[in-house]
């Protein structure tokens, strides 16, 4: 278990490596990220690093209590997240912690997101089901078909693949490759594409 940082996705480009060969990257946004809690297991039960990013002037008093013993010079972060490490003793309330600090060029990362809402989709769309003939005679275009036996058991089987909401979930892309970390510009270039929407809150960890 290792410490990750919170960003938002910007959105894909493509860069050229030494060789000339050109990578297409997801770009990341992630700001230097604050230390606002240390979970111990003495007192928690677990060991985690609770991070934050994006200081609010207004926060509800839930939101200020997870801030509590924060140095008043610090930032108010207003979306926190936790990373279960194996030890928080390289750690401290108000660190600030980069991108440059965390990932490097070659890295391995894990990226967890909320993958882009399609709303009510079909089977064939959602499942990637095939049609039915669009001969003479046929009106199977892109119906679902059988969904189970009639008698034994008279019921649908749970999970069967049929039309629902697609997308807007919780999805991890794993053990992707980091092309670039800018410091200057707190920017981390990932390769291939991520889970999400532009601007959506992406958690990157090392894999």
């Amino acid at each position: 278990m290792s410490i990750g940082l919170i960003g938002r996705k910007v959105g894909m480009t493509q860069v050229f490596q030494a060789d000339g060969t050109m990578v297409a990257v997801s770009v990341l946004a992630v700001e230097p990220n604050t230390v606002t809690r240390l979970r111990t297991s003495e007192r928690d039960g677990y060991i985690a690093v609770q991070l934050g990013i994006e200081d609010s002037a207004r926060l509800s008093k839930p939101e200020a209590g997870q801030l509590k013993g924060l140095p008043k010079d610090a930032p108010r972060p207003a979306t926190i997240r936790e990373f279960r490490v194996d030890s928080v003793d390289d750690y401290e309330l108000g660190q600030q912690l980069s991108v440059a600090d965390v990932f490097a060029a070659g890295d391995l990362v894990d990226v967890s997101g909320v993958s882009k809402g399609k709303g009510f989709a079909g089977h064939i769309k959602r499942h990637h089901f095939h049609r039915g003939p669009k001969t003479h005679g046929s009106d199977h275009h892109r119906e679902p078909g059988s969904i189970g036996p009639g008698t034994t058991p008279g019921r649908v089987y749970k999970g069967m693949r049929m039309a629902g909401h697609m997308g807007d979930q919780r999805t991890t892309t794993k053990k992707v490759t980091v092309v670039g970390a800018d410091a200057e510009r707190n920017l981390l270039l990932v390769k291939g594409s991520l889970p999400g929407a532009r601007n959506a809150l992406i958690l990157v960890k090392k894999a």
